[in-house]
């Protein structure tokens, strides 16, 4: 799960068919000499380690998906596709659960160093929070369960699950690489190499490449020996800079002066970065493990604006653009004669969270410590939501059918579930605006208004602008005064420099990443440690939806899992700590100078098939 702006995803959808991807053929490069292709997003990548809780975000996904390289990825049916180009996995047991994954490919990062088993040891150790607390991984769910340190051999791992994991399938033990994660936490020691990739930088030279890229072969063979034996020998003061180093050396907005920072798996490389404008792909000479892309450049700019965006695509300045709509930017988008116009309800859901351990206004501590008198100040400003107003105003001009969504777990697309949550869940408590039982139960707990909410939502996001508008408004009624504090970075969302989000509520959404049943602990299980907690960005803690959140990532029976989202969901509305809003509609706009470009539910969106976008000219030669 992506931050909209996080990996499993909320929404529960039946994993479909599996497709597998690779003809076996010899890999011929696609890719159009001379040709690029400029894109948009609506906010700009940030950060390389989208596995992390500092990069957990739609944008850095965008990019990570065209630069990496996995066991599996959605088509925009969806179903899962097996990249068998790549590797190949199996599960080799039932009990216990063992998977095997294996590199089958000679598949190497952008600085020719082979992917091997030290990267995806590195991957488990990161994300599974079992071999040391240094990393601050953006959720822990399935490889948490791999308790036990993997076997690895030549480009193999072996992962064995200590219970049952419904969703073994989504598991991709690959992420940033670790000789350059090594190197980022050990500089001095990458010198020779940065001493050579500076003077290749500087000349352009094809030997100086070369010289380049044996010294990082030479380096990476020493230092990925010392990642797996810190890992396996339990090296805490290894593993605790090699901690810092992957959740924080990857954080950048500039092209790095250090290549290790910036190694790619995938079939493109990052070629420039210029902050809050555009970061510039081009593609890797040295990828032949998956499908060819076309373009040999990728441009991802930044417009937060619609209305920039959609000129800039008239005027020929851009081909392909997604973002949140309102009528006037549908409309808008419908008079560009030389676009295509595609419009299809999106796997995002927008909510409001509210903040439970920042000495807020919804925070026990306020309050002595008196946790029903917390609960009921967030009761009451959650029946000031205007769901229904904002769903009638905002989003039906976009889409006529659309309806508020009353569940935190399921999607509306769960056609089954979802009626079963939303009916039974506690959700008919905030169906309409209730101004009087808010200022009612302020009255009991004995809170007198004004009460101040420190609000946040993205910065120059029109439409999040137009809803904190429609919920101050009335909010107001009942007695809250809430206080604009938008801004761009979402800063909360990074764990290591905000480890207490500073917010007392927050408007975005979650983007489902994948049809995964479980997943969902990323973001309402309790944690001990801010650097583990995920998504879990406004201290939520209820022991026993942990619990039952845990117990559905290991249940298989479909019965059994609709009982333990209906106990979740019953808990989650009873705590008074979100609030669904609506369903994404989606809007992709493209120009007619690119083909293939295709909407996709799922996160990420229109770039899923990034390898099938096809420049005109050269479709038409």
């Amino acid at each position: 799960m992506k931050i909209a702006r996080l990996t499993a995803g909320v929404g529960i959808v039946a994993v479909g068919a599996i497709v597998l991807a690779g003809c076996g053929n010899p890999y011929e490069s696609e890719v159009v000499e001379g040709t690029e292709i400029t894109v948009a997003y609506n906010s700009g990548f940030f950060h390389f380690n989208d596995d992390s809780g500092a990069g957990n975000n739609t944008a850095n996904g965008n990019v990570k998906y065209m630069t990496d390289t996995g066991f599996s990825y959605y088509n925009n049916t969806p179903e899962l596709v097996h990249n068998e180009d790549f590797g190949s996995f199996e599960k080799v047991s039932d009990d216990p659960l063992t998977v095997e994954y294996t590199i089958t490919a000679d598949a190497v990062w952008s600085d020719g160093v082979p992917i091997d088993e030290a990267d995806m040891l590195l991957q488990w150790a990161a994300i599974s929070g079992n071999v040391t607390d240094a990393f601050a991984p953006a959720a822990t769910t399935g490889y948490a369960l791999v308790t036990e340190t993997p076997e690895i051999d030549d480009k193999k791992i072996t992962l064995v699950y200590s219970e049952p994991y419904v969703d073994w399938e989504l598991v991709g033990p690959l992420g940033v690489s670790a000789h350059g994660t090594y190197a980022l936490a050990f500089p001095d020691e990458y010198a020779d190499v940065q001493a050579a990739y500076d003077t290749y930088v500087g000349s352009d030279e094809e030997d100086d490449l070369t010289a380049y890229q044996d010294a990082a072969k030479e380096f990476a063979e020493t230092a990925k020996e010392k990642v797996v034996t810190a890992i396996q020998d339990g090296d805490e003061e290894v593993l605790s800079a090699l901690g810092e180093a992957w959740n924080t050396a990857y954080g950048y907005t500039t092209l790095p002066d250090s290549p290790a920072a910036a190694l790619t798996s995938g079939a493109y490389v990052i070629d420039d970065i210029v902050e809050d404008q555009y970061i510039t792909l081009a593609a890797n000479p040295l990828f032949t493990w998956g499908p060819s892309p076309k373009f040999e450049k990728i441009t991802v700019r930044t417009i937060t604006d619609s209305t920039t965006a959609l000129q800039a695509l008239e005027a020929g300045e851009l081909d392909i653009w997604t973002g949140q709509p309102t009528a006037d930017i549908l409309a808008l988008a419908n008079e560009i004669d030389t676009a295509t116009v595609q419009t299809a309800v999106q796997a995002s859901h927008e909510h409001v969270d509210l903040t439970v351990n920042n000495g807020g206004p919804f925070d026990p501590a306020t309050y002595g410590g008196d946790e029903a008198k917390a609960l009921a100040v967030r009761q009451a400003f959650l029946k000031t939501v205007p769901r229904q107003e904002i769903v009638d105003k905002i989003i039906k001009p976009l889409q006529a059918d659309a309806e508020v969504r009353n569940t935190h777990l399921v999607s509306p697309a769960d056609t089954e579930r979802y009626p079963v949550l939303s009916e039974a869940n506690g959700s008919a408590d905030y169906a309409e605006v209730d101004i009087d039982g808010a200022k009612a139960l302020l009255a009991e707990a004995g809170v007198s208004g004004p009460v101040e909410v420190g609000f946040w939502y993205p910065e120059g996001n029109v439409r999040r602008g137009q809803e904190f508008e429609l919920i101050a408004a009335s909010a107001a009624l009942a007695g809250f005064t809430l206080v604009d504090e938008s801004e761009p970075d979402w800063l909360f969302t990074d764990p290591a420099a905000v480890p207490i989000n500073n917010h007392d509520a927050t408007l975005f959404a979650w983007s489902q990443t994948s049809l995964a049943v479980g997943g969902s602990d990323q973001i309402y299980a309790c944690y001990s440690d801010p650097l583990q907690k995920g998504g879990n960005y406004n201290g939520y803690c209820d022991e026993d939806v942990t619990a039952t959140l845990l117990e559905l990532n290991k249940t298989s029976d479909f019965d059994a899992q609709t009982d333990l989202l209906e106990q979740a969901e019953t808990g989650i509305w009873a705590d008074a700590v979100s609030l669904p809003i609506f369903q994404f509609p989606g809007l992709l706009v493209s120009s007619d100078q690119v083909s293939e470009v295709k909407s996709m539910p799922l996160s990420p969106d229109y770039f899923w098939n990034y390898w099938e976008w096809t420049p005109v000219e050269a479709a038409a030669e």
